[in-house]
């Protein structure tokens, strides 16, 4: 039996035992799912009972939208879903914890895009391609981009990843998001702004070591300097030690990050460059935290040791060694930095001002929107970030998102904050109250085959 807890060589136990599973249960919840297997479908939304349906529907009517959009392409949005449609695709070369296993990652894919759904009825498309050039997965994304209006990228191992994500970011019309880098980096930073908040500590002052430098700890760096943390007091820490400009065994991407931080070059490892930090992240290994360097940070100290499924450090144990805050990306310890409470908002504000791409300042947006759902009075050390069933969370972020993105011109459609909240709100009641009900009933049907 598989359990969402481990059992340490003292014989502790970590973690919550109420939530428990075997191999079995997971293959029986992605099979038998009438009328067929896996976890999404397509359902309509117009009738096709009758033959005036038909004509309306396919041919010959259909001819009728077909040429509104040769006249004005923007009617693309008006008689299709395109602007309620993204892509979640990757190449399978970095699934989860599994490494690259192509197409047998797609269930990973096919998860993500029930997440959309549910949580901000936006319609995602799974796509894993076969493809490990980056230059020709790039051109298989731009080939099918027109069908869509936002392109989600997960799992493409690093350094490619940068790579693919800003070249379509340049090359494209519509967005595109990274969620490994971007997603990872906007949840950790909300739940930085809290646990600052509640130790009483400013992002301006505070010394900050980012352990890990690949797709999320990239990105974490980067935002966590555009959220205001000093360049001189964020360090970013690799296998060879800190990051900074000019030192040897780095990629470009490595190279770009070291400009923006370090500026004396102190060139040091973990163990002495997480002494007196505040905030402590890791985006590495399990293990790669010890007591020692936690009792060696400040005064209530902050620690996220986000490495899945086992963290850099075991809570308790950061706790015993002095942390004040500690949280991981495991939903079965408190304060879980889980990119699931960004893409569905990001992505529903995004689309609803039809946003040209994601800046900088839309996804700062986004951590504080799902920063500001915790309000600061309740603010606690084990409920420092809101969970992704906080039934206003994704509305709230969205129009964070959708204002971010009208800001810096990139949208396409004004409308008002309280515009796309309430807009957000009805969608997700109406997939609740109407497309969800579905679930259970697919379930008895399927008990009958």
């Amino acid at each position: 039996m598989s359990k969402t807890f481990e059992m340490t060589e003292d014989g502790k136990q970590y973690g919550d035992p109420s939530v428990v599973y075997t191999d079995q249960d997971v293959m029986d919840y992605h099979m038998n799912n009438y009328p067929g297997h896996g976890k999404i479908e397509i359902v309509a939304k117009t009738p096709v009972t009758n033959a005036r349906d038909l004509t309306l529907a396919y041919s010959p009517g259909v001819a009728v939208a077909c040429k509104a959009i040769q006249k004005n392409r923007t009617d693309l949005f008006n008689v299709t879903n395109i602007g309620n449609t993204i892509a979640v695709i990757s190449n399978g070369t970095r699934i989860l914890g599994l490494g690259d296993i192509g197409i047998a990652g797609y269930p990973v894919m096919e998860g993500k895009s029930i997440l959309f759904k549910a949580l901000a009825n936006v319609d995602a498309y799974p796509l894993i391609i076969d493809e490990h050039d980056p230059d020709k997965l790039i051109e298989s994304v731009r080939v099918l981009s027109q069908n869509f209006a936002g392109i989600n990228l997960e799992d493409i191992k690093k350094p490619d990843c940068f790579y693919i994500e800003r070249t379509l970011d340049k090359m494209l019309d519509i967005p595109v998001f990274h969620d490994d880098q971007w997603g990872t980096a906007i949840v950790t930073l909300a739940g930085v702004i809290n646990a600052l908040k509640f130790v009483g500590k400013s992002i301006s002052q505070v010394k900050v070591v980012m352990n890990g430098s690949g797709a999320s700890g990239t990105a974490i760096s980067h935002m966590l300097l555009d959220a205001g943390v000093k360049a001189s007091n964020m360090y970013t820490i690799d296998r060879n030690g800190t990051l900074y400009s000019g030192r040897e065994a780095m990629d470009m991407y490595k190279a770009e990050l070291a400009e923006r931080l370090n500026p004396k070059k102190d060139a040091l490892e973990l163990s002495e460059v997480v002494v007196g930090a505040d905030v402590l992240i890791g985006a590495s290994t399990p293990g790669a935290f010890t007591k020692s360097m936690i009792r060696s940070m400040s005064d209530d100290a902050i620690v996220f040791p986000i490495a899945n499924p086992m963290p850099e450090i075991m809570p308790n144990d950061a706790f015993e060694a002095g942390a004040k805050i500690v949280g991981t990306g495991r939903s079965d310890f408190p304060n879980q930095i889980n990119n699931v409470l960004g893409f569905p908002g990001i992505f529903r504000g995004v689309l609803d001002v039809r946003a040209k791409r994601v800046t900088e300042k839309m996804k700062v947006a986004a951590a504080h929107a799902i920063a500001s759902m915790t309000p600061e009075d309740e603010l606690a050390a084990d409920k420092i970030i809101t969970t992704p069933t906080d039934p206003k969370l994704m509305a709230t972020e969205a129009a964070a998102v959708a204002q971010a993105a009208m800001d810096d011109n990139v949208a396409q459609i004004e409308l008002s904050s309280q515009e796309i909240y309430d807009l957000t709100m009805e969608r997700i009641e109406y997939y609740k109250n109407n497309l969800a009900t579905l679930v259970p009933a697919r379930q008895k049907v399927s008990r009958l085959f």
